[in-house]
């Protein structure tokens, strides 16, 4: 390479468990001034979809393919018995796949990532970042940890083990005084640092774990938000629901799903109102703590001369998360005997909390239900896009998916996307028209578009959609509702409000037929019976 290569930047930044409406460009209350000035300069993708999780969403953003092809076919966390062993459930990104950093780097790109990984968690990591195409990485290797790395010994160690942490693959430790949202983006512009000089274009991959329970923030920013939630999920929904109608996003017109599971805001006791409120004044700190540390990456992006080159892609890797931790199974036990959820120790490195249904929904709404579900609140999420190669307007609602990343950023890059004999191919589409304004959209109208995972179930083919919930799933969902598919007109209808299957039973056969066409192509284990 010399330096007069032309090709684009790239800075991927993910985040984990954010709502659709957390942001205030998307009509939220939080403190979110570095993304919103992405948007005025760039676009809000309104119909961008992803995995109802996150590690499962993480695979096929590196690879472009179905997950269940790459290597994750179910979070490892959640896999069972008969999955086990089965080609494409590996648990981590397996040797058919080619990533996305291993395509930039053979193409010359100084590629580089910090942050959440969760793509293989068992010795002999054979998916570390350092070995799937990344430079330099400093990476989590785990889903999930403590904010403030309070849980690296066995005393403190979670339901999943002690946190792990790689530096360019080796065991590193995160310091006493780090926070992991700001830790993560320092190393970040350590790297672009130390690439000032160099010739080659950046492939920059940035991957919080905010706002990810547990719920913890600096003191301060949690004091920031004090008083703000304190009329309840319900009002938070309205509110943002007229914010969106402001902004003018077309979200808004869509008539919202129904809040269900636990109790409605008038029926809690003044000690549950008072947990609630501040369960979410500390989510509300770690999103404004997330766009603080964005502006400090952007700044350093724009102090080694890279920002005016530089395409952004940003996105939550699912929905907002409605599992209460601290009655879960598994969890319970632990949350009681290890944290210390004083109402005054709440958002510190010895809590743990979790945001429980009701905020969730409210964060996803219009959308229906959150993380972990195929429905629209579980796997359409926040995700904007700036840069030179992204054409500055208001918002595009074509349909985007996880998947189409890879595709554009090699379009953009000139790179190869062909695949070997052998290896799995991109299912992704490039995305690179649509951004550029020069197309309407970039997946064609009638084409199959379909979900699993943990045996829910989700495909859409033009402006219909069948979903099969999954009773296993989360407790909150009737069961005889769960263990029927549903249909919805999802252009008339986003929120998955009105069930056609009765109406449309024609309909809802062909989808049925889709998406089992769909599980044989890429490996989904169907269950005998759920």
């Amino acid at each position: 390479m010399t330096s007069k290569d032309t090709r684009p930047n790239f800075l991927v930044i993910v985040v984990d468990d954010m709502g659709w409406n957390d942001l205030r460009c998307f009509g939220g209350e939080v403190d979110t001034p570095n993304l919103d000035a992405l948007v005025a300069r760039g676009v809000r993708l309104t119909n961008y979809h992803t995995s109802p999780v996150c590690s499962t969403t993480r695979a096929m953003l590196m690879t472009g393919a179905d997950h269940h092809e790459v290597g994750l076919g179910t979070m490892v966390e959640l896999m069972t018995d008969e999955q086990r062993g089965k080609p494409g459930y590996e648990g981590y990104i397996n040797e058919r796949s080619i990533t996305l950093p291993e395509r930039l780097k053979a193409a010359g790109y100084h590629t580089m990532m910090s942050g959440k990984w969760h793509l293989g968690v068992e010795e002999p990591y054979r998916s570390m970042p350092v070995k799937r195409g990344f430079e330099r990485s400093f990476a989590l290797v785990q889903g999930e940890h403590n904010h403030f790395g309070n849980d690296q010994t066995d005393d403190t160690a979670g339901v999943h083990g002690i946190s792990q942490y790689r530096l360019h693959g080796e065991p590193v430790k995160l310091p006493a005084d780090a926070y992991s949202t700001f830790y993560f983006a320092d190393r970040m512009i350590d790297f672009l640092e130390a690439a000032k000089d160099d010739p080659r274009p950046l492939f920059s991959y940035l991957a919080f774990t905010a706002p990810h329970c547990p719920l913890q923030a600096p003191s301060e920013l949690i004091a920031k938000y004090k008083g703000v939630f304190d009329d309840g999920p319900e009002a938070m929904r309205e509110r943002r629901l007229a914010r969106m109608r402001t902004l003018g996003l077309s979200a808004a017109n869509a008539k919202a799903a129904e809040i269900i599971g636990g109790k409605p805001w008038a029926e809690l006791s003044p000690d549950q109102l008072r947990l609630e409120s501040r369960k979410m004044e500390i989510y509300a700190a770690m999103v404004d703590a997330m766009d603080t540390a964005v502006g400090r990456v952007l700044d350093a992006v724009k102090r080694i001369g890279r920002l005016d080159d530089t395409d952004i892609i940003f996105f939550s890797d699912n929905g907002p998360s409605g599992t209460l931790r601290e009655t879960s199974p598994g969890w319970q036990e632990w949350i009681m005997d290890k944290a210390d959820n004083s109402f005054d120790n709440l958002g510190k490195e010895g809590s743990y909390v979790s945001i429980g249904p009701r905020w969730a929904q409210a964060q996803a709404a219009p959308y229906f239900l959150f993380k972990r579900y195929t429905s629209e609140g579980g796997i359409r999420t926040c995700a904007l896009a700036a840069g030179p190669h992204v054409k500055q307007r208001t918002e595009t609602d074509a349909f985007l998916h996880v998947m189409d990343v890879t595709p554009t950023l090699l379009e953009l890059a000139g790179a190869d996307a062909s695949t070997p004999a052998g290896m799995v191919p991109i299912r992704g589409v490039s995305a690179a028209g649509l951004l550029a304004g020069r197309s309407e959209r970039s997946h064609p109208q009638e084409e199959r578009i379909a979900w699993e995972l943990a045996f829910g179930r989700g495909v859409r083919i033009g402006d219909w959609k069948a979903l099969f919930l999954a009773p296993a799933v989360n407790r909150i969902i009737p069961e005889a509702r769960a263990k029927q598919w549903l249909l919805y007109n999802i252009a008339q209808d986003p929120g998955e409000t009105t069930d056609l299957a009765a109406k449309e039973p024609a309909k809802l056969a062909e989808l049925i037929d889709a998406w089992f066409a769909y599980a044989r192509e890429t490996g989904v284990v169907v269950p005998a019976k759920l």
